[in-house]
């Protein structure tokens, strides 16, 4: 049986983090060829197939979408500690969006808006329970409302980074509605 977990991480150290020290090269907006970022993984787990890739992209956390297949390419869809940002296309988001964070940051983050912090991006999603998890990593969470449609009127970017997350370079505080 193939640890589909450890695999997982291992392509996120790849995608994410090294792409350089396993001989990977990725375009503009993250992606590599499926066939490039198999041959890296073999270096290390030799029994590795593509459907195993495919497989850590569909059944690992799939809420959280962590990667994403298109023809025959494949990339890490957020959270790279690597120079230069994915791009992703602008969209036009739902009315509501969410953040999930620690309840230590939300007086802050109602001040100051959300940032990315050490992240590219800001994460946002649809999905409440998804938030309220994020959130969760780092103590009691709490949940940050966006009006994401008035936001966007307002000429804030939206990115639609998978079915479960949105992204943002920036959201002003003018945006989150009170708790």
């Amino acid at each position: 049986m193939v640890d589909l977990v450890g695999l997982s991480k291992l392509m996120s150290l790849i995608l994410r983090h090294e792409p350089e020290k396993f001989g990977v090269v990725l375009d503009a907006e993250g992606y590599t060829p499926l066939q490039e970022l198999l041959e890296a993984i073999r270096k290390e787990r030799p029994a590795a197939t593509e459907a195993d890739l495919r497989a850590v992209v569909e059944t690992v956390e799939p809420q959280k979408q962590r990667y994403s297949i298109v023809e025959a390419d494949i990339r890490a869809n957020y959270g790279h500690s690597i120079d230069g940002k994915i791009r992703h296309a602008p969209a036009v988001p739902p009315a509501l969006l969410f953040h999930g964070t620690a309840e230590k940051a939300v007086a802050a983050i109602l001040t100051s808006g959300l940032r990315p912090m050490a992240r590219q991006y800001v994460h946002l999603t649809e999905d409440r329970s998804l938030a309220l998890k994020v959130g969760g990593r780092h103590g009691k969470p709490r949940l940050i409302r966006i009006d994401a449609m008035r936001a966007h009127r307002e000429e804030i970017v939206f990115y639609k980074a998978n079915r479960s997350f949105w992204l943002a370079d920036v959201v002003p505080a003018e945006f989150l509605l009170k708790p």
